[in-house]
């Protein structure tokens, strides 16, 4: 009698235990799916907020440039970024059509600003001159955040807008790269670059990164036409 009743508590522990795994399994699927679907709503939404009038005004807004304070992309971390949308200092859009790539671009790099599309990594840096540095999130979900910088090649075309102008560069490296050389975004003498960075991959503690490097080709005015290809 006494092993039976061992034997039924061993199978309840056992079902117990199963059914614990399944659920917490189920949480982080679902956590997960919940993340991603935030992060490509604010990416959305801040996309079609961007004006030239908000250009204007967000860049006389401080930024965070503490490239300590960035965070691996939690769901608490995206819960806090939804909750101050309506806040975030947009200053323009990047798009790469090669891979499908279409964000706004944020000043700074607080952790809601990169829960939402790229962000500035230097104050004071200008859409066409310089080494115009961007940083973003590598995510499991290739369309979402910088993910598809992994699939970007030489040649390339990378296209940034401030809502004034359109600057179009053509890529000319990619890379992997330690997280300690941060040399890659500074000014080179005589050059007009964008500096794209991101996670070699969404594993947590990472430290090496992509890099992609492109030249300036071409400056045009903002129109209906040219900025089509942000939309």
């Amino acid at each position: 009698m006494a092993k039976h009743k061992s034997s039924r508590k061993r199978v309840w522990l056992w079902r117990v235990l199963l059914t614990l795994g399944l659920l917490v399994g189920l949480a982080l699927v679902f956590n997960e799916q919940i993340k991603l679907f935030v992060v490509d709503h604010l990416t959305q939404t801040t996309m079609q907020k961007i004006d030239a009038n908000t250009v204007k005004k967000n860049q006389k807004t401080p930024g965070n440039f503490d490239f300590k304070s960035v965070k691996a992309l939690d769901v608490s971390t995206v819960g806090k970024a939804a909750a101050t949308a309506n806040q975030r200092n947009a200053i323009g859009k990047i798009a790469i059509p090669a891979v499908n790539l279409k964000l706004p671009i944020l000043k700074g790099l607080s952790n809601s600003n990169l829960s939402t599309g790229a962000g500035t990594m230097k104050p004071d840096q200008q859409m066409g001159q310089g080494n115009y540095a961007l940083a973003g999130h590598y995510m499991t979900d290739r369309g979402i955040l910088f993910s598809p910088l992994k699939n970007v090649q030489v040649g390339n075309t990378v296209y940034l807008t401030d809502m004034a102008k359109v600057y179009t560069y053509k890529v000319a490296t990619k890379t992997t790269v330690n997280e300690t050389q941060v040399q890659w975004i500074n000014d080179v003498a005589g050059k007009k670059l964008v500096t794209l960075i991101t996670c070699a991959s969404a594993t947590e503690g990472e430290t090496n990164r992509i890099m992609v490097q492109g030249a300036l080709t071409k400056t045009t005015k903002a129109t209906t036409k040219t900025l089509a290809v942000f939309d």
